[in-house]
């Protein structure tokens, strides 16, 4: 047999510890140590428990998570074939949906932000372009999901402040409200070019190009096509003129893929190639250590710093890229090499013994977050694991037997056999939730540290009173 890639020049090399064993390149073995990383995952899941919340993953892991983890789990289907985890699938998405089908739930109010509701309906936007089962025609349908969070995001455009954009979160009164970051508008740019792909509706493409003139306009994509991850509105003038500069590799995933996916829908139009090139370089400049050649969240991960959420975004980044080798296959041959070398390097941190709660897979199969030790560092949870799945089962998509057309199929349009049902004009019939408040401005602000600091004198004076 031959090994294609980077296993050719290590010719034949087999990563057995516990219970998995993957051989790069080779389609059983890789589906294989996916089913056994999907079955770890899976158990972090308790929404389909009695008494507990459908869609839902356990604290501390926030919604959005979620949402990306049932993402993960249509492309797991699509690439394997494997239907074990359909029907939570089904039933979370749905769910979480909500009747309006509009991926606001009551419950997520507090903490709900354009991203979190992005991941969600990119969930919703995979199961359409990889044909996942429908759900009943009496229920909210997958590609019509999609179309209701475009709209939402369309009448969000926020053009009073920096000029365009969508803010970070939805209603005011939520902290994040005054920035505009780059996931947020990445995953409108990202549905946006899919769903322009999927259905032919020029609509979709022109607010693609829209939102990437405003990334640009902002300084949020600059001119070595380096994505930052946000600017500050300021309450006292329409400017944005004060930026978060740091990377993450998920917001250079979610440009590469959007921008890949239109280069896609334009037939190689040479603007948005150029795009796809410099965000490429400038992702594999920045998220690839140089001395292991696997991907490192290079903020974070050396310092051994990453929260519970940037834990996660590598695996964002490992779906993007083999999607954008999909879309432009002229970058196939670089996005092979390091899909291979992360799926190597994941199934050699997935070899840890972790007590519940902290992992309830099989014995000694607990995945890792680091990547470049060469063996489990300690670090369990969905994040690691959602890395280590996508590291492995998205080599499936740059394979020799993908490239000679035998391997999965790309995406789904609807006319080249997509068969979910859509609705261009959903969530327009209904308004979004308010609760009636006003933009927060400097006075409030002031007003609002008044008050806590007369009931924080409040406390002290009480105790003191009670202590004598």
């Amino acid at each position: 047999m031959r090994i294609p890639g980077l296993a050719a020049a290590l010719c034949v090399l087999v990563y057995s510890v516990a219970a998995i064993d993957l051989v790069p390149g080779d389609e059983a073995s890789i589906k294989s140590a996916a089913s056994t990383i999907a079955f770890g995952l899976a158990k972090y899941y308790t929404g389909n428990n009695t008494g507990d919340t459908p869609g839902n993953l356990p604290d501390p892991y926030f919604w959005w998570e979620a949402g990306a983890m049932f993402g993960t789990l249509v492309d797991y289907w699509a690439l394997t074939g494997d239907d074990s985890y359909n029907a939570i699938t089904t039933q979370a998405i749905l769910h979480q949906a909500t009747d309006k089908g509009d991926f606001m739930p009551p419950n997520q109010t507090r903490t709900l932000g354009n991203d979190d509701q992005g991941f969600w309906g990119m969930a919703a936007m995979s199961a359409a372009e990889n044909n996942f089962p429908n759900p009943p025609p009496d229920q909210p349908q997958w590609l019509a999901l999609a179309q209701s969070l475009f709209n939402q995001y369309a009448s969000r455009w926020d053009t009073e402040k920096c000029g365009g954009g969508l803010r970070w979160q939805i209603f005011t009164f939520n902290n994040g409200f005054n920035y505009k970051n780059s996931i947020s508008n990445g995953c409108f740019f990202n549905i946006a070019a899919r769903l322009a792909r999927y259905t032919g509706n020029a609509t979709y493409a022109e607010w693609a190009e829209k939102v990437w003139a405003w990334q640009e306009s902002a300084g949020l994509i600059d001119g070595n096509y380096t994505v930052k991850d946000g600017v500050h509105v300021r309450l006292d003038s329409p400017t944005c003129d004060t930026m978060d500069e740091n990377q993450w590799s998920y917001n250079a995933g979610i440009f590469l893929h959007g921008a890949a996916v239109m280069y896609n829908h334009t037939d190689g139009s040479p603007q948005w190639r150029e795009r796809v090139d410099g965000v490429l370089a400038s992702t594999m400049a920045t998220f690839v250590d140089p001395s292991t050649g696997v991907l490192v969240e290079q903020l974070c991960e050396p310092s051994g710093f990453c929260n519970l959420d940037q834990r996660s975004f590598k695996g964002y980044l490992t779906r993007w890229l083999a999607g954008t080798a999909q879309m432009a296959p002229h970058t196939r041959d670089a996005v092979r090499p390091l899909l291979e070398a992360d799926a190597a390097a994941a199934a050699r941190s997935c070899v840890g013994d972790a007590p519940p709660p902290d992992f309830r897979g099989h014995p000694g199969t607990a995945c890792g977050f680091r990547w470049t030790t060469g063996q489990f560092d300690g670090s369990t949870g969905v994040g690691e694991h959602m890395n280590a799945l996508s590291a492995m089962m998205y080599t499936l998509v740059v394979s020799e037997a993908a490239a000679a057309g035998n391997g999965p199929r790309p995406p789904l349009t609807a006319d080249t056999g997509g068969t979910s049902t859509g609705n261009p004009g959903a969530a327009a019939a209904h308004d979004e939730p308010s609760l009636g408040y006003a933009e927060i401005t400097l006075g409030d602000r002031v007003a609002a540290g008044f008050v806590t600091s007369a009931i924080a004198l409040g406390v002290v004076a009480g105790s003191a009173f009670v202590i004598i």
